[in-house]
């Protein structure tokens, strides 16, 4: 596992390094030790799929406030995804900052969400699916999210939204909600 650092302190992107032959590859998707290095020491309790079928469509900017905020890896499996990630740690100077990873099945990249990090993806390809690799338990009370489309967060999306879920449409703008269960975001 190669760490790159993100523009956000403490998030990744993760480079894999499969071993093949003859017969095909092997890919170790998850190393304790190896995460060690970038500061995971919280046990996985989930291991989530999800499918997207229609190229376009975009999922998020979804996060939990504590204490079930969640550490999360994400690896495409299928087809390809811009995933997203927004800084949303009132006291870090890339604060309301986002950074994007191309996630593809063939790139063999990860991309390494830390605690306070709203996250979201949209797919590149019909029939994408992508893997998350998740600290906490899902938690609906302390659930929230970002608008996608947020003008004071100006996400480059890579197309144009296809889809969007009723609920990720309905995430109040940043300029309309000042104080999130205290994250203070304007």
């Amino acid at each position: 596992m190669q760490f790159t650092p993100l523009l956000q302190s403490g998030a990744y992107r993760i480079d894999l390094d499969p071993r093949g032959d003859e017969r095909g590859q092997f890919t170790r998707l998850l190393c304790a030790n190896e995460l060690k290095k970038i500061g995971l020491t919280k046990p996985i309790v989930n291991i989530n799929h999800s499918r997207t079928r229609e190229k376009g469509t975009i999922r998020g900017m979804h996060f939990q406030y504590p204490p079930d905020c969640e550490i999360k890896i994400i690896k495409c499996i299928r087809g390809a995804v811009w995933d997203c990630i927004v800084d949303i740690r009132n006291d870090s100077p890339t604060f309301l900052k986002w950074d994007a990873v191309e996630l593809t099945a063939e790139n063999n990249r990860m991309i390494y969400v830390p605690e306070g990090f709203a996250h979201g993806f949209q797919t590149l390809t019909n029939d994408a699916e992508i893997v998350y690799f998740v600290t906490a338990f899902y938690a609906p009370k302390n659930e929230d999210g970002l608008r996608f489309d947020d003008p004071d967060l100006r996400i480059d999306w890579q197309l144009q939204a296809a889809t969007v879920s009723e609920r990720d449409k309905k995430h109040p703008l940043i300029a309309e909600k000042r104080d999130w269960k205290g994250i203070t975001l304007v």
